[in-house]
């Protein structure tokens, strides 16, 4: 099948796979990679094309995450890594660049697509020569030992019901989970059913700034959903060939809505990693004259919230300009913000 094209360009690129796969994603009817749906990776080419776009664009979520858990010291457990549904793998890249200079004992790879599994070998060992990689069959995960910290990416629209029960096996048997989804309304509130059923294995480490049950559940907030906004590289809208890329797919390079769920399984620390006594905007602050409303979640629930621009010019402007992180130490009096710290 040959390696990964580590010389791939914008000119060598597949653009009839591209488009191809584009229409599929959009339509719902992308591959279930765990039960033998049809497989949509039917080249080399289509993941050397993909891994160079769309790829990119999730690993740009990857890095929002992990620069939050890098600024929080945050670090899975020791044990092997397993990306699980990998595609071309570019979340187990991303993650492994965050864990350098110590990278796990083992890496492991597993897909419904066995070609998707040898492009997500090759790429990983090209970036990671020393690194031991093992692909996993089916019948390895659910034979295999437990342990060790679960990479979840982009499945939720793919799952089926066999599919599902095989990764919630693995979540039973796991450490660590980090999953990142597309920040829809549907992806988000799969991942809060899916917290809250794993709530009393595992410690939740972020987005929530809490262990209670989710705010969102409560009546009112039914048209409320968690996500994040993760900004693209540096540069990128001066980019011809990407800004060309995003008019073909109809997406935009400014910002990348996403929902995500990190934990660990309680026990593993003496302490809890989660944010103590911090409340979490969702989505983005809504930005009037004078003042903004936030859709805020801590432990008492979620809430609306404003802040005056006067009591916080700068925050203000940050909040204007969408460049604003979102986890905040509040005074409030009311739901009127009166001071705050990062």
């Amino acid at each position: 099948m040959g390696a990964p094209d580590s010389k791939m360009t914008w000119e060598k690129l597949d653009w009839p796979a591209l488009d191809r796969l584009r229409e599929r994603f959009l339509a719902g009817r992308a591959a279930q990679p765990q039960s033998g749906g049809e497989v949509y990776w039917r080249s080399w080419s289509d993941l050397a094309s993909y891994d160079f776009t769309f790829a990119q664009r999730i690993g740009w979520k990857w890095d929002a995450v992990l620069r939050e858990l890098k600024q929080r010291r945050w670090r899975p457990p020791p044990g092997p890594l397993l990306d699980w549904g990998c595609g071309s793998g570019i979340a187990g890249r991303r993650v492994l660049a965050f864990l350098q200079p110590e990278l796990p004992s083992r890496f492991e790879l597993y897909d419904h697509s066995s070609l998707a599994m040898e492009f997500a070998e090759s790429a990983a060992r090209a970036q990671f020569p020393t690194l031991g990689i093992e692909k996993k069959r089916w019948t390895d995960l659910e034979e295999g030992p437990s342990g060790g910290t679960l990479l979840v990416s982009h499945v939720l629209n793919e799952l089926d019901e066999a599919g599902g029960r095989a990764l919630r096996h693995c979540l039973d048997r796991t450490q660590a989970v980090l999953w990142v989804e597309p920040g829809t309304f549907a992806d988000s509130r799969a991942l809060i059913a899916l917290r809250e059923s794993l709530r009393t294995q595992f410690d939740l480490v972020a987005p929530c700034p809490h262990q209670e049950v989710c705010g969102l559940l409560a009546a009112g907030n039914e048209r409320h959903w968690c996500h994040q906004f993760a900004p693209g590289p540096p540069g990128i809208m001066g980019d011809s060939n990407w800004v060309r890329f995003a008019q073909r797919a109809g997406v935009d390079l400014r910002s990348l809505p996403y929902s995500y769920l990190v934990m660990e399984r309680k026990g593993t620390r003496a302490e809890s990693s989660g944010p103590q006594n911090y409340s979490r905007i969702l989505g983005q602050p809504r930005v009037y004259k004078g003042f903004a409303k936030i859709l805020s979640c801590q432990a008492s629930g979620v809430s609306e919230l404003e802040l005056q621009k006067r009591v916080q010019p700068a925050v203000f402007k940050a909040f204007k300009n969408g460049d604003a992180p979102s986890l905040w130490r509040y005074t409030l009096e009311g739901r009127r913000i009166v001071g705050l710290e990062e």
